[in-house]
Formats: structure tokens, sequence, C-alpha cells
């Protein structure tokens, strides 16, 4: 929808259909699209007209779809979203390109704020909503700017392999992990992405996958644990809604919590040492940034129960997740549903094993039914069988086929001091129902 939005503003007509607006699923988002003019058709092939000169779609449609074999009988060019993204990010006079299998996203916001805090007008092209970036268009998503500036800031997608389609002027790496992809071919496609830079490489010394790749020239480094980065973090102070850090002279005050959050504001004033912005300037604008929609986002606080809404779905974004939730030694109540069957066949141990790693005795674990957005789809594993893996490893879950019930559940058991944890990706309503959990405490 991002894409669509800065098509749409760059003068071009934009038309769409999506499956979730067909199942009647946040209205609002749809419609703040048609009110930018945007004209949006049920996903039946009927909007599908000869006139259109693109077919764009993303690598979460099948090509069974009738919007798809409308466009291939009317002989209309299809091109994948992320080609057609690479051909906006590569006219830019500087395009920077964020990676990682974790918190890119986080880092592309920061970056954002950064650039438009010191008046540099970016193009943005984020996976997440910006909190304190937000436009007229922000119902529609948020997650973009229409800027006149050299840069094009734009988060780079490995689970699909178009990060390779990408060859920007700064690539920036935040780690490498196990997630859609076993680990020797993500490093193949982050290597790739290094090497391609054309002026220069940010790679993060802490993550031991991502220092494990042979660092092209030009490459800036930075670390909270490694002395050897080029930037390092120190004096590093956590609260339960923030944090604080030392670089290089500078102190940098964060709205954000977690150690991971002082990783990817390094990360992002390592782009601006790179390209010699004001760096005292650089550190204070990150003071600005108040999060991204979905990441450790705190809905409310109800009779002593708070309630997050966070994206969390791979085992290193749960981790991460659950560090920052029980820095306080808070009870955790989690409620997680996957984004999908394949990934849970693949990473389902992973899962749990983050799980494990991370509670403590009283934490609770929670599961409905995978998410399913539609298509044919491989159900040899669902979450069911991973909750029967969790109670063999001596966690607290619990299996729920109705997602209701998982909201009686939390109603039921929460008390004072606990933290409910609303855990999942590719579902909108998620948001939707974390708030109905604070509406029942």
């Amino acid at each position: 929808m991002p894409l669509a939005c800065i098509l749409h503003a760059q003068g071009h007509r934009v038309f769409g259909s999506d499956r979730s607006r067909d199942q009647g699923n946040t209205p609002d988002k749809f419609a703040a699209l048609e009110n930018l003019g945007l004209k949006l058709f049920p996903q039946d092939g009927s909007g599908v007209n000869a006139d259109i000169d693109v077919f764009v779609t993303s690598t979460a449609v099948e090509s069974t779809i009738p919007d798809v074999g409308a466009a291939m009988e009317k002989d209309i060019k299809i091109q994948s979203r992320a080609e057609c993204l690479a051909g906006l990010f590569h006219e830019s006079k500087m395009p920077i390109g964020i990676a990682g299998t974790s918190g890119k996203t986080t880092v592309t916001g920061m970056a954002a704020t950064m650039f438009y805090e010191l008046g540099l007008d970016p193009t943005v092209m984020n996976g997440g909503q910006v909190k304190n970036l937000q436009t007229d268009m922000s119902a529609a998503g948020g997650n973009f700017l229409i800027g006149k500036g050299d840069a094009f800031i734009s988060e780079m997608d490995e689970s699909d392999g178009s990060i390779d389609l990408f060859t920007p002027a700064i690539a920036l790496i935040n780690n490498i992990t196990f997630d859609h992809k076993p680990l020797d071919v993500l490093q193949d496609h982050f290597q790739g992405f290094v090497n391609r830079a054309t002026r220069a490489s940010i790679i993060n010394l802490d993550d031991a996958n991502a220092a494990n790749l042979v660092f092209p020239k030009n490459t800036l480094t930075y670390a909270i644990n490694d002395e050897n980065a080029d930037m390092v973090a120190t004096n590093i102070a956590f609260s339960d809604n923030g944090s604080s850090f030392e670089v290089m002279g500078q102190t940098v005050t964060l709205n954000v919590p977690g150690a991971h959050n002082v990783s990817n504001a390094l990360a992002v004033l390592c782009i601006a040492k790179v390209l010699d912005l004001a760096f005292e300037m650089a550190c204070q604008s990150l003071s600005k940034f108040d999060g991204i929609k979905r990441r450790m986002e705190t809905v409310g606080v109800k009779n002593g129960v708070t309630v997050i809404d966070d994206f969390g779905h791979n085992p290193d974004k749960i981790a991460a997740g659950l560090k920052t939730a029980k820095q306080n030694g808070a009870r955790v109540i989690v409620m997680f549903q996957a984004h999908g069957f394949a990934p849970l066949r693949l990473m389902g141990d992973e899962i749990v094993s983050s799980f494990k790693e991370s509670f403590e005795k009283g934490d609770m674990l929670l599961m409905p039914e995978v998410y399913y957005a539609g298509g044919t789809v491989d159900r040899s594993v669902m979450a069911k069988d991973i909750i029967e893996r969790a109670q063999k490893a001596d966690i607290e879950a619990h299996w729920f086929k109705n997602r209701s019930d998982i909201k009686a559940f939390i109603q039921d058991n929460a008390r004072k001091g606990d933290k409910v944890l609303i855990m999942g990706a590719r579902d909108d309503t998620l948001s939707e129902f974390a708030q109905e959990v604070l509406g029942a405490l």
C-alpha cells in the first residue's frame, strides 16, 4: 500500500485489490486509500482492464487468483512489487537500503526521523508506521514519506530473495538470523547486498552471522558489546519507556526501550557519519522517534495490567520482545498468532526455544490457530502442534480453537503487574484484538 501511495503521489493512476478488503477487514484503511483517489476493486478480475500499463503483484499473491489470470489474458505486463520498488529506489540520488532479519523496520523509521528532523526531506518506504511521522495519509498505512530530497530510504526484504534486486549507495545490515530461509542462503543474499553498495556498507559487529560476512571496502561497523567496532555505545541505561547511551562524545536519549533499540540507533548514526551529517544534531534527532506501530507498542494499562501490541513472529523478534517486556521482572502472558503454516514448519522448534529461554515460572503462552489469508497451504504443522511441543518443554501453554476464548482466559487469569503481549504478523486485526483485551480487563 505504501508503494501504491507513492506511485499515486507521483501522478500515476493506481488501481488495486486486496482480499482482506473483500473479507471486510480494516475497512478504515481501505476507505482512506479510496479517499486519496486510488480505485479499489474486488479481487475477482473485474478491475483488471486493458487500460492498465503494469500489473504489480506481491509474492504473497498466488498466480491462481482471478486478477492475475485477467492480467495474463489481457497481456498486461506483470511486475513484482519488489521490481517496481527497485525502479523507484534506483532513480534516487542517494538510495539507502536497510536490511536484516530483525529490526529493519525500526531502523528505517529511525533513519526517516533523523533525515526528516534535519530537514533533508527524504522519501521513505517502510514496513511499519512511524508514529512520530504520521501524515494526512496515515490512515492508509502511514509507513511512507514522499520527499524532494536526495535520499530514498527503504527496508529490504530477504524472505523472498528480492533483496538481490537492489543496488544501494549505502547498505546496512542489522543481523542475520534463521527465518524464512536457511542461514547459508541468507548469508549469500546479504553478502551480495553489501558487495553491491556503491558508497558504504554498515554492519552490526554484535551479530555473529553479520560479523562473519566478508566486509567490502568502506565498511563502517557498530556494536554495543564489541569495542573493536567503529561506533560503540557506552554508559547505556534502560527504563520501561526508553533508554540512553553515549557515543562519540554525544548523549543519545531514546523514547523506545530495549538494548536492541540502542543497537538500532547506532546503525542510524553510522549513516550520519557516512554522509557527514551534523553528528550532534543527528543524535538529538533520535529523541523525536516515538517507535513503530505494533513494535512493543503499549496499548494501555488497566487495573495494573499492561497490554502490548507487537509484531514479533520469528524466534529473534520474539526473544527481543520478551527480553524488553521482562526487564523489570514482570510476569508475561503471550498470545502468539503464527503468521503462516510454512513458517511454523520451518521454525516451530526455534520458536518454542525462544519462549523456553525467556519464560520464567508463571509466564504463559496462548495460541489460536494460524493466521490464514487464503490460497493453497500445507497444514501439516498447526498451532496445536506447537503448543504440544511447548508443553513438552515445560512451558505453561494453552491452545484455543477460537481467539475470543483467549480474551476470556486473559480476563480470568491476568493480575496486577502482568504484561499481556499480543504477538503476530500480517493480520491487521491483531491490533483490534489488543484493544478488546484491554477493554475486557
